[in-house]
């Protein structure tokens, strides 16, 4: 089973749909960072977790 490392990120309710879309294409891009979970909370905040793949290697000496 592979090993993650998370990264919560908080977008205020202010922030445009487009602006937050913007910021997760940056940290997806040049990061390697996958959505695992958006939470939408009814003040019209956001709580996103992003996931990326942990690589383990191993020493080839």
């Amino acid at each position: 089973m592979p090993d993650y490392s998370y990264m919560d990120i908080y977008i205020p309710r202010g922030i445009s749909r487009e602006a937050a879309r913007q910021l997760l294409t940056e940290h997806a891009e040049h990061g390697h960072w996958e959505l695992a979970r958006t939470r939408i909370y009814s003040d019209g905040s956001r709580r996103v977790r992003l996931r990326r793949r942990i690589y383990k290697v191993r020493s080839t000496l």
